[in-house]
């Protein structure tokens, strides 16, 4: 998938095997779907990269070349974050499942969540900033188009 090579810095640099580059064909791009789909559902890059089927160094390198794909990765933990909050909240007040396979550690995920809790704070203030320009932008159009109706309406009482 991916090897590290020096480059003229001397610094080691990731290079990613031509199946894996992006590229815009679909077909290609269906990496990101599964990987940002899995970060959700886990809040984990590796397992997020495993089920893309991508090294994890290849989303990090469109992560830092792509502010859209960056947007979507951010908004991915974001969900992946609400629903461990949740999962820990069902399981603090209903308790933990007796016969469940799985176990859950609460504790690593009281802490995961403290740790990561100013990125999600600043990721939801983003979104609603963007919410809040959307709001200012329709209604600065609504008032142009106001205007524009009322004077319309001068210009034909006037009769000009």
């Amino acid at each position: 998938m991916a090897g590290s090579t020096p480059s003229k810095s001397g610094k080691r640099r990731t290079r990613i095997s031509a199946a894996h580059r992006t590229s815009d064909k679909p077909q290609d791009r269906l990496w990101r779907m599964r990987f940002l789909a899995t970060l959700a559902e886990t809040s984990n890059v590796s397992a997020a990269a495993r089920a893309a089927e991508i090294d994890p160094s290849h989303a990090y390198k469109v992560k830092r070349n792509e502010k859209g794909f960056a947007a979507q990765w951010r908004a991915a933990l974001c969900e992946g974050y609400d629903l461990l909050e949740l999962e820990v909240l069902h399981r603090l007040r209903f308790g933990e499942p007796k016969d469940g396979d799985a176990k859950f550690d609460n504790a690593t995920a009281l802490r995961l969540l403290s740790q990561h809790r100013e990125t999600v704070a600043k990721e939801r203030a983003i979104r609603d900033n963007a919410d809040v320009e959307e709001v200012r932008a329709s209604l600065h159009k609504r008032l142009l188009d106001m205007r524009d109706e009322v004077l319309a309406s001068r210009k034909a009482v006037s009769g000009d």
